[in-house]
């Protein structure tokens, strides 16, 4: 399903009820890529990025020691993996990666000999949400972009969109799957995995009940970003995601695509362009100066930083809402 092209009904999703949504405590973690693994009497986990790290910070708690191999600030998917860091992978109880989105550490883990390697890619549902261009509505050009559709899936070629995490629904499925690895691999901890992943999906119905709400009604249903990282945020919430570049946050727009987006923006009503804090936000500016639109941070929670605006998770994905729920007029 293509959220970009088109907007999308928000999906019914039956949420757990909320225990608010204040942070979690942080969990027994060593967040440097250059921590323990392997080195202590806790269930050592190595997780790929940010993501990763707080399902096992969350759900481990104190019985885990996790290791991030994406240091705080770094754009994850360029990232390229020291000796040291494969080194101790080797050494970790197991590993939290998401398959596709930092190919040196798919090569890495596919060699090593790590015995747990979990990967969040095949707990939930990936889906290609394309690179094609919002069709507004123009049946002939809605029917050619199906048929080329049919024929990329019969081809078997399917670009698949990682960033999954930033649907709490799917996030909550991912999380769900790490609890039972967990407890598979570290049986002597199996009930407070459980119990933490429990409270974890608690925290993650209440942020959809959140979106759900503040998002049900508002001017507008199209947002622009840098980054094409919030196609399955668009699709939970019924929303419709332009955005500059592909799923490639480096990539540069043409200028027919830059024009293309301006006129968009005064047919669909849109206030503003979002840009992230981990790559550069000169495109997103240009365009937002060129037309007339403001800019704010819409944050793909990649990785943390002191210019996240929230201390986890949880807390970014708030300000998320809150700067969707401005930028849309929500009522």
């Amino acid at each position: 399903m293509n959220v970009r092209r088109r907007r999308i009904s928000g999906i019914a999703v039956t949420a757990a009820t909320a225990l608010g949504l204040g942070t979690l405590s942080a969990c027994s973690s060593d967040s440097s890529a250059a921590g323990t693994a392997g080195n202590t009497d806790k269930f050592d986990v190595v997780a790929s990025f940010y993501p990763m790290e707080y399902l096992a910070e969350q759900i481990g708690g104190d019985h885990v020691n996790v290791t991030t191999l994406t240091e705080p600030g770094q754009e994850p998917h360029d990232l390229e993996l020291s000796a040291k860091q494969t080194a101790r992978m080797g050494e970790a109880d197991a590993v939290l990666y998401l398959k596709s989105l930092q190919p040196a550490v798919d090569e890495a883990i596919a060699q090593s000999d790590v015995k747990t390697k979990i990967d969040a890619a095949t707990l939930t549902k990936l889906e290609d949400h394309g690179d094609v261009e919002h069709d507004h509505g123009h049946g002939g050009e809605e029917h050619a972009d199906e048929h080329a559709e049919e024929e990329h899936a019969e081809s078997g070629e399917h670009a698949l969109d990682p960033h999954v995490w930033l649907d709490p629904v799917k996030y909550a499925e991912i999380a769900e799957g790490v609890a039972k690895s967990f407890e598979k691999a570290d049986p002597d901890h199996a009930a407070d995995y459980r119990k933490n992943a429990e409270a974890l999906a608690k925290k993650l119905g209440g942020l959809d009940t959140a979106f759900k709400d503040g998002l049900a009604k508002t001017d507008t249903k199209v947002f622009f970003t840098n980054h094409a990282a919030f196609g399955y945020l668009a699709e939970r919430y019924g929303l419709t995601q332009e955005a500059i570049n592909g799923l490639d946050p480096e990539s540069e727009p043409s200028p027919a695509r830059i024009k293309e987006l301006q006129e968009e923006a005064k047919a669909d009503g849109v206030t503003t362009v979002f840009y992230e804090t981990l790559v550069s936000d000169k495109t997103a500016k240009t365009l937002a100066k060129d037309a007339g639109l403001k800019t704010d941070v819409l944050d793909p929670l990649e990785g943390i930083t002191d210019k996240s605006k929230g201390e986890d998770y949880v807390g970014v994905m708030e300000a998320n809402l809150k700067a969707l729920e401005t930028a849309l007029g929500a009522k």
